[in-house]
């Protein structure tokens, strides 16, 4: 069986056995077979520009939602990857959200070099609503549409001939303990299912990929940081900015004494776009056909279905994800303790709109202290979301003003004002623009964030970014804000003991249960 590029559809086809190699053998065999063959084609020797295919990295996809299919399709585009398994809970659904009309349908031609067929993936209707004035044209996910654009892009690649099928998979656990020579994963779940996949990938031996936010409690991220170090895998976290030219140029700035010392950061996003602030439904419908719920579910409480949990909207919920802040400050905050080198932060509070105990708040502020560390001061972070914004800068000039979103960081001899994760940065006030001089380069640059991790999969020697051991401090951060957030109290924090201060409503979330089979 295998799948028409043009069409995606599904084809027929006989097969015969090869007796192919292993994957590890073919590797040693390669060099004395090419030696007596000369017709052998370029590309199987890895000439011509181009990775012999049994020297690639063999990835499977765990969670090819709207946005597990997006990463999943720039991985696909890397010479040295070779996707050999797509899991998700879903079979195929058309209730996804895209970013604009036919993205999928257009991301596929793109991939295959194709300008017709593939259209199924972008229904484009019914419009999806997200808010009250967000709606966003459906498409196409599920483990079968990835699988049949894997298989297509296997065949482009390889002929269709000679292509290896695609696994498929509603289980991860079956995926891992069946695909034997996968070396590594890519976890695209909701956040609820990104600690227990990633634990079960490294505890397997298998480099792990994951998006962001790395987990949804302390516990998680104390756990997986801990199995980085045990297992020794290559891990990243899907935090693009850590790689970017921006966040390495604020740093200089901020390095070379710019602004001076910084004592206080405001970040704000306007975020959701998704809904928060609601109670639980109390309907039953019907599982949607295709749809795994108890797999779906994974270590949340058991409940009844419901439409209004998922795709995407599950962001909301505070059994499944994070909120604004938990979805958005993985970046932002990753730019800033890059910037400033936070050391754990030791105080929390917030306030917000109206809290149901099921859902994360439609706006709130949040504050964050972060202990002196050497000869730097203490830091405040304030958090805005929801369409909050801090108050106008007395230094921003009359002309400009406060964008949506943005990042402020507020020194002893000036300010930085910059976009959400640290782009475009501008000094304040304005008149220390005239005689600044960009500060020379120290930093390494990156190749960019996906191909850091693949990179150090090749090359032990290279260490990723946002790996698990760095992003569980920034993931500390987060889940501290959102305890505060969900409780309404004051909190203290002591990373180094794990102790937190305050109610014991607030302690329960630090590690809350999980359904049995379903730890990390």
């Amino acid at each position: 069986m295998r799948t028409d590029i043009q069409t995606g559809a599904v084809v027929l086809r006989s097969t015969m056995k090869t007796g192919l190699l292993p994957r590890r053998r073919f590797l040693g065999a390669t060099a004395t077979f090419s030696a007596a063959v000369s017709v052998v084609p370029a590309a199987v020797l890895g000439r011509a520009g181009q990775t012999a295919p049994n020297s690639r990295i063999h990835l499977a996809f765990v969670g090819v939602g709207s946005q597990g299919l997006r990463v999943m399709l720039s991985f696909l585009r890397e010479p040295d990857v070779q996707a050999v398994a797509v899991c998700d809970a879903v079979e195929s659904a058309a209730n996804y959200h895209q970013w604009g009309p036919s993205e999928f349908t257009n991301a596929v031609h793109r991939l295959l070099g194709v300008s017709s067929g593939w259209e199924w993936l972008s229904p484009n209707a019914p419009m999806l609503e997200l808010t009250p004035t967000l709606h966003v044209p459906a498409g196409v996910c599920g483990r079968e549409p990835a699988r049949r654009i894997v298989d297509a892009w296997n065949a482009k690649r390889a002929g269709a001939g000679t292509s290896r099928g695609c696994a498929s998979y509603a289980d991860f656990r079956e995926l891992l303990a069946r695909e034997k020579d996968c070396d590594a994963v890519v976890v695209g779940t909701p956040d609820h299912l990104h600690a227990v996949v990633s634990a079960a990938a490294m505890r397997a031996g298998k480099h792990v990929f994951c998006q962001k936010p790395m987990t949804r409690t302390m516990h998680e991220a104390r756990r997986l940081a801990a199995l980085a170090r045990e297992t020794g895998v290559v891990t990243q976290v899907a935090v693009g900015p850590q790689a970017s030219e921006d966040t390495r140029r604020l740093q200089e700035w901020v390095a070379a004494g710019v602004i001076g010392r910084v004592r206080e950061v405001y970040n704000w996003s306007s975020r959701p776009f998704w809904p928060q602030g609601m109670p639980a439904p109390r309907d039953t419908p019907p599982v949607l056909p295709g749809l795994d719920w108890n797999l779906w579910l994974g270590p949340a409480a058991e409940r009844p279905y419901h439409p209004a949990y998922l795709p995407f909207v599950w962001r909301g919920w505070v059994d499944f994800g994070c909120g604004a802040l938990g979805d958005m400050g993985c970046y932002s905050f990753d730019t800033i303790y890059r910037v400033l080198q936070l050391a754990p932060p030791v105080r929390a509070e917030a306030s917000s709109t109206y809290r149901y105990p099921e859902s994360f708040p439609q706006a709130s502020l949040v504050r964050l202290d972060f202990a002196a560390r050497g000869d730097q001061p203490p830091v405040v972070l304030r958090w805005y979301d929801g369409g909050l914004r801090p108050e106008r800068p007395a230094d921003l000039d009359a002309g400009e003003k406060l964008e949506a979103e943005g990042l402020l960081l507020v020194g002893e001899t000036g300010a930085i004002l910059a976009d959400f994760v640290g782009g475009q940065p501008r000094l304040l006030p304005a008149a220390k623009r005239q005689a600044f001089r960009e500060p020379p380069k120290t930093l390494l640059r990156s190749p960019g964030n996906e191909r850091e991790w693949l990179d150090a999969i090749q090359d032990r020697r290279k260490r990723t970014g946002a790996n698990f051991e760095f992003s569980a401090r920034v993931t500390e951060a987060l889940c501290l804000a959102n305890l505060a957030l969900r409780t309404g109290e004051i909190l203290g924090w002591d990373s180094a003991t794990g102790q937190l201060t305050g109610p014991e409503s607030a302690r329960a979330l630090l590690n809350p249960p999980a359904r049995a089979g379903w730890e990390v």
